[in-house]
Order: C-alpha cells, then sequence, then structure tokens
C-alpha cells in the first residue's frame, strides 16, 4: 500500500502552509493546539497519520515556542506511527551560532539539530542557511533549497544596466559571487568592523560602484544596520540606486525604521518569516511556496531535486 502524503502546520507558519499544500493540491491537514495557563501548551493532530509522509512546516523565529512546537508536533506524529516525518524549516532559527566564536559559549544550531533528531524526524527541509556546513549537523538528509530560483527572475525583471552585485559584510563574499557570475556583473564587498553583536562600527567599499545599479544580496536581514549603512556608504560612493534582496525578513528592533529612512530603492525578501507590511512601503515579499511544494513533491516520489536550483 503506497504511503499517502500530508501537510501539517506549526501555529507560526501557517499562513505560509495554507499557499505550501495549495500549490501541492492538497488539504492543510488539521493541528490543534492545547494550552495551558501556565504556558504550557500540546499540539494534536486531528486526524490519522498512520503510515502516511508527513511534512510539518514551521519556522523556528522567535519566540521559541517556535522551535518547542516543531518539536512536539514531531514526536506526536512518531508516537502516531507516521511512516515518514519531513520538517520543513523554512527559517531554520538559531543557524547564526554554529561555532564557537569565543569561549564558554553553545553551539545552539548543533544544538537544535540534535533536538530534531531526537523528536524523530527522518528529514529536514530548509533554506539558505546561514552557515551551509549546518547540514553536516544532522544525521538524517537535509535538503538545502536556494531563494536564487526566486531570487534571479526578479533581478531579470528590472532590467538594470551597470549592475553590480554587492556583499553587505565578507560573510556574503560566496553568495554574492554566485549571483555575479550567474549575471555576469561586477561584483562590489562591504568589510565591516563590529563593536559588538547587532552594532557596526565602521564599512569601507571594496570595488567600483560609481554609476551602476547595486543589487546587495543577504541572507538575512536583523536590526537593518549593517544593510541599510551599506547601501549609505554605496551611495555615497556613486551608486545610481540600492536594492537589497535577504532571504529571512528577522526584522528585529528599529529595522522598519532604519529601511524606510535608508536609501535602499526596494527591499525583497521571503516569505520564510512574515512581515508588518504596513511598517514601510519599501518591502516586497516574494512567495516561497511553489518552491516548497515542488520540493514536497519530488521527495515524496524519491526524485533529484536538483532542478530547483538556478544553473550556474
Amino acid at each position: 500500500m503506497e504511503s499517502q502524503v500530508k501537510i501539517f502546520s506549526g501555529t507560526a507558519s501557517k499562513y505560509l502552509a495554507e499557499q505550501i499544500s495549495e500549490s501541492y493540491g492538497t488539504p492543510l491537514g488539521e493541528v490543534t493546539v492545547g494550552r495551558f495557563a501556565d504556558g504550557e501548551f500540546s499540539p494534536c493532530f486531528d486526524e490519522s497519520v498512520r503510515g502516511c509522509d508527513v511534512f510539518i512546516i514551521q519556522s523556528t523565529f522567535a519566540p521559541t515556542d517556535n522551535l518547542f512546537e516543531l518539536l512536539l508536533l514531531i514526536d506526536a506524529a512518531k508516537r502516531a506511527s507516521a511512516h515518514y516525518i519531513t520538517a520543513v524549516i523554512p527559517y531554520f532559527g538559531f543557524a547564526r551560532s554554529d561555532r564557537k566564536d569565543k569561549p564558554r559559549v553553545a553551539i545552539a544550531s548543533k544544538l537544535v539539530a540534535n533536538l530534531l533528531t531526537a523528536a524523530g524526524v527522518t528529514r529536514v527541509m530548509t533554506m539558505d542557511l546561514h552557515a551551509p556546513q549546518i547540514q553536516g549537523f544532522f544525521d538524517v538528509p537535509v535538503d538545502h533549497l536556494d531563494p536564487s530560483t526566486i531570487f534571479v527572475p526578479y533581478i531579470q525583471s528590472l532590467q538594470l544596466p551597470n549592475l553590480v552585485i554587492a556583499a553587505p559584510d565578507m560573510g556574503g563574499v560566496h553568495r554574492a559571487r554566485t549571483y555575479a557570475k550567474y549575471f555576469n556583473a561586477e561584483m562590489a564587498i562591504c568589510d565591516k568592523q563590529r563593536k559588538r553583536a547587532n552594532e557596526v562600527e565602521s564599512m569601507q567599499v571594496i570595488g567600483e560602484v560609481e554609476g551602476k545599479h547595486i543589487v546587495l544580496v543577504d541572507d538575512i536581514i536583523d536590526t537593518a544596520g549593517t544593510m541599510t549603512m551599506a547601501a549609505s556608504l554605496l551611495m555615497d560612493r556613486g551608486a545610481l540606486s540600492v536594492r537589497a534582496f535577504c532571504t529571512h525578513p528577522v526584522l528585529s528592533g528599529q529595522a522598519y525604521d532604519r529601511i524606510e529612512n535608508s536609501p535602499i530603492k526596494e527591499l525583497i525578501v521571503c516569505d520564510s518569516i512574515p512581515v508588518k507590511s504596513n511598517k514601510t512601503g519599501k518591502i516586497k515579499v516574494l512567495s516561497t511556496a511553489d518552491l516548497f511544494a515542488k520540493a514536497i513533491r519530488k521527495v515524496y516520489a524519491y526524485e533529484s531535486i536538483s532542478p530547483l536550483f538556478i544553473k550556474i
């Protein structure tokens, strides 16, 4: 008997899961989350998952309840005899803690990988990890999707002359180089020095940007301090326009105000994290629903997901 695909969602990502299930062509499964007065909660599947290939969609952005809810859903599916359990995590939280960068700190992304495995996940599907080596923290298969299949068509539609792809920091050089190679464009790098986490002390530009239209690419935009400083510096160096492309719009603190008051022409993000679109008119959200639906279909059919990547 062939297993059946069932798609479920945690509370935080239901807005995206509904689009993914619609794109896939199957109704979103019903989940009830019981909550207690002391803050504890208990998710429950409202339909049988016995023998099914279960895909649970939940980004693990703040608060950490979202991560724990995902773990409980995985455990519930395992105990309900699901055939296969895939955690679909559009935004993988704690990914910035991928190594010991100073003494006596945790490696949170490794701990999250251990927790997911211990809960009973048999596969993980995510997109644009902050540190790609996090895939190696898992002892189960990881499908690491690339947002370039979403961003590249949009960049092409802009038809920008004198295009330069820029990295807002040294950590984004590989990503920027990949896009620059695809578009056969020049590349620039904004080299920053930090005082402390989420606070940039100084920045300089490496590369020629005068008279160019700049596309900044990054995986996460958090406080928007780095991105808006980079945009201002690029404009000061003679750039004609600056657009920013970021996969995961964390957008904490003063991020919305900084973006609105910055020279960034538009900020294009994915819907891995919900955006407060009424805060600024500069943000455009592109859907990942079709990409994840295609990936789910290929995983279920035991097909390669390589066709979902832009060939560079």
